[in-house]
């Protein structure tokens, strides 16, 4: 039988500092999901009411961010 641990994949704690470089990552920050724009080197998202959201990458370290949505 496996274990929770097990079955989840393992993230290094570099995770939470290094942003993804790859065009089209998507990670989490507040509750919404931002996507990696290659051409800009922005990310974009949602905001609360729906509208576009775009920040930097110095932004989304400020913010917070994970590779999961959390609640």
């Amino acid at each position: 039988m496996e274990t929770a641990m097990e079955t989840q994949p393992q993230q290094d704690s570099e995770c939470d500092s290094a942003l993804p470089t790859t065009p089209c990552s998507v990670v989490w920050s507040r509750g919404h999901a931002y996507v990696l724009e290659g051409f800009r080197a922005r990310w974009v998202g949602r905001d609360d009411r729906g509208r576009p959201h775009a920040i930097t990458g110095a932004e989304m370290q400020r913010r917070g961010w994970t590779f999961t949505h959390t609640v």
